[in-house]
């Protein structure tokens, strides 16, 4: 055996890839695939499984994707090319339903192997040829059968440094052909699939070596939920005999990606109880028991009840993590007010952080309406137990900025709004004790961890998370573990129902023209109305407003997105001319946008032309009609929160969704359930059902190819549930998890420094 090989006795996971398969295979694979070690290469499960009895569905694929297919060999013809020297050989594969073009240029002693009944995997790009697809130059492997099933000496096609060790056992290929289940691996162009099937056969056999390999999971753990081991599950999904060996290790396989981040979040939970939070007890006869007097309404059962958990969360030292999920209008800003209160009655400041100027200065608007008297401390007819209300955006004024600094430091403001701007280092607090974070998606993570140092240097402020977008029980364990989740179901008594219809203007132009005039109708009622575009006016705004859902096939040449700048001039030259109609986008100066959210909720504006920056926070109860204008385009969440605009007084919301999508469409689909449902949570699981799961665990997944690979947040919520039980017992007996050094490997290396931080911060 070579020098530059290890013996199976010395290989592990982290064996890098050049010990095990030679310099150039190695490279091959850290530049197409980013694999390096032996636990790379073998974490690098296979997509899918080619059954040998069936042929690979040649109907089903799409034009440029990269595909590996099983197809047996139909035609095979060989001809002079006129337009240029050489030959073309063309091959006709097949599934017994659809064909496939194989064509190779000056390659004509393919046809010895590719004759007529042979079947074989392809690999290749699909492209469109004359309007039927092909495979050009496709990569093959031929799949014998019996013992003349051999796979290739070399590891990497065309002779390209292929390792004379070790070699490959005839018995050991013929065996690997014999299997039901053929893996079919994500594959890149110069590395095909069978080759990295070769590749991981070697791995696999490296490791199960006589010193075998320490496996990370508790053997009490791998008992009670009748999981194999860490070798045979590697060996199990690679090579299976069978759908059942297959899925038991698939399952194994996911219990390592669920613990390993149940841990991680499980250890920062307990990290984060080491830095304590200013105690902040509910006192009677305070700033919130006089709130509460001059409340005209009553409190739903679900605001009361959340209200009084994080009373007692405020009231100890040990600072509060909550997420607050809840629709659209369900009171989640009076929950917030409320608890802002009972810090303030303590002697501390709460900060609310939101992510656009526009919400900001709503909220601070609103803060500032339900306070009333109590809200303007210092003020002329302020009352004398009050607090005050302050406003912190970067676009002050720098008189109004230093004010603003100054009431912050100096404790004058009890209750300080801001977007970003709150985070920087030269804004500093009299003494913080609580942060509430308005939408917190809509933040980077490392703005949203600034928040947690700003209650000083040995103090963590407790942090109250809001957000009306529901977030499955999945997505909240694990996205948001380090969180405890209280969600608001019900609305508010008097809230009017939404009704929200599809208007497929490409097939019928004249409801379009409807919806023009049931606006028009609603103004003459004395209501207002929204019109909602994707983005603002020019190429370089294009979707910067856009929440995209994912790509649709049927969307791949279409016109850009409607803007607000060709919107609106069109509209008031047209079916609403003679309405008073203003504009507001993202881009407006921050006095002008203020000036323009003003006059339409005190009813001077009878439309409103924005784009999404009225997503969230926008509270007009006036307003019954939204039009949103290429509603295809947005994502369902996004479309829940746009709607939830209207409807918020006594009169009844209308929300028209128009589309130019055909009917069938996956768009189409996707805005009927919208439409079908007001139910948000409803709508957050058919969100998550309709986007890579990957942007939902975002830099979770990112950096290192050993991540995630197989978890489901939607399919295995059983295992992270029980995941998150079990880390949650063995950090409390160990929180180093020095009893489990294997267990403690696996975290590092599935959940590395990157993706941890980036769950603590989330």
């Amino acid at each position: 055996m070579s020098g530059d090989r290890v013996s199976t006795d010395d290989a592990s996971l982290d064996t890098p890839l050049e010990k095990l398969l030679g310099a150039q295979t190695a490279s091959a694979l850290a530049s197409a695939l980013d694999l390096h070690t032996a636990g790379d290469l073998l974490r690098h499960y296979p997509r899918r499984y080619a059954t040998r009895g069936e042929l690979t569905d040649i109907a089903s694929l799409e034009v440029n994707d990269y595909v590996t297919v099983v197809a047996d060999v139909l035609k095979v013809n060989t001809r002079r090319m006129k337009s240029r020297r050489g030959t073309l050989l063309e091959v006709l594969i097949g599934d017994g339903r659809s064909t496939l073009n194989c064509t190779f240029f000056n390659q004509a002693w393919r046809e010895k192997d590719l004759r007529v009944g042979v079947r074989a995997l392809f690999a290749g790009k699909v492209t469109l040829f004359n309007n039927k697809l092909q495979l050009a130059h496709p990569e093959y492997q031929l799949l014998p059968s019996g013992a003349d099933a051999l796979l290739p000496d070399g590891l990497l096609p065309d002779g390209a440094d292929v390792p004379a060790e070790p070699a490959v056992d005839p018995l050991e290929a013929a065996a690997d052909f014999a299997r039901a289940l053929i893996p079919v691996y994500p594959s890149a162009q110069k590395i095909q699939s069978w080759v990295l099937a070769k590749c991981v056969r070697i791995a696999l056999d490296s490791i199960s070596g006589p010193a075998g390999l320490p496996d990370p999971l508790p053997s009490t753990l791998r008992a009670a939920h009748k999981l194999p081991g860490l070798v045979a599950a590697l060996r199990g999904i690679h090579q299976p005999d069978g759908y059942p060996e297959m899925e038991a290790a698939r399952k194994r396989l996911k219990w390592d990606e669920a613990l390993v981040v149940q841990l991680a979040l499980a250890r920062r939970r307990i990290a984060l109880a080491d830095r304590p939070a200013p105690a902040c007890p509910p006192i009677s006869d305070g700033l919130l028991d006089a709130f509460d007097e001059r409340l005209p309404f009553t409190l739903t059962d679900g605001q009361r009840a959340i209200g009084s958990v994080i009373a007692s969360d405020l009231s100890g030292e040990h600072p509060m993590n909550r997420l607050v999920q809840g629709e659209v209008g369900s009171g989640k800003t009076l929950i917030a007010l409320r608890a802002m209160l009972q810090v303030v009655d303590a002697g501390r400041q709460a900060a609310l952080l939101a992510p656009t100027e526009v919400l900001a200065a709503q909220h601070a608007r609103s803060l500032r309406e339900l306070l009333g008297p109590l809200g303007r401390a210092g003020e002329l007819g302020g009352a004398d137990r009050g607090t005050a209300v302050t406003l912190l955006t970067g676009s002050l004024g720098a008189r109004g900025r230093k004010q603003a600094l100054l009431d912050a430091a100096s404790g004058a403001a009890g209750i300080i709004v801001g977007t970003h701007a709150l985070i920087q280092d030269r804004v500093g607090f009299a003494d913080l004790g609580m942060v509430v974070v308005d939408e917190q998606h809509r933040f980077g993570v490392e703005q949203r961890d600034a928040l947690r140092t700003r209650g000083g240097s040995a103090r963590s402020p407790h942090v109250l998370v809001m957000t009306a977008t529901p977030i499955p029980r999945t997505v909240a364990m694990t996205v948001y573990g380090d969180l405890e989740v209280s969600s608001l179901r019900e609305l508010p008594r008097g809230r009017s129902p939404i009704s929200t219809t599809v208007v497929p203007a490409g097939e019928k132009p004249t409801w379009l023209a409807r919806a023009w005039g049931r606006i028009t109708e609603e103004v003459a009622a004395g209501h207002q109305a929204y019109v909602v575009c994707p983005r603002i006016g020019d190429a370089a705004a294009a979707g910067e407003d856009v929440d995209e859902p994912p790509p649709d096939p049927s969307t791949s040449e279409r016109r850009p997105p409607m803007a607000v700048s060709d919107v609106a001039p069109a509209l008031i030259e047209g079916p609403l001319a003679g309405l008073r109609v203003g504009i507001l986008h993202g881009r407006l100066p921050a006095d002008e946008k203020d000036t323009v959210m003003r006059a339409f909720a005190d009813g001077s504006l009878d439309v409103l032309v924005a784009t999404t920056v009225v997503e969230v926070g926008v509270d007009v109860p006036n307003a019954t009609v939204m039009v949103i204008m290429d509603a295809d385009r947005f994502g369902v969440s996004q479309l829940h929160q746009l709607r939830g605009r209207v409807g918020r007084g006594s009169a009844p919301g209308l929300c028209l969704l128009v589309t130019e999508m055909g009917g069938g469409s996956p768009a189409r689909e996707r805005l009927a359930a919208v439409a079908s449902t007001t139910d948000g949570f409803e709508l957050a699981r058919l969100d998550l059902e309709l986007r890579r799961e990957g942007d939902i665990l975002g830099a979770a997944q990112s950096g290192r190819r050993s991540g995630l690979r197989l978890l489901s947040l939607l399919r295995d919520e059983k295992i992270i549930a029980e995941a998150r039980a079990q880390a949650t017992l063995l950090v409390a007996e160990n929180p180093t998890l020095d009893t489990h050094p294997a267990l403690a490997a696996l975290v590092d290396d599935l959940v590395d420094d990157d993706r941890a931080e980036y769950l603590e911060k989330s």
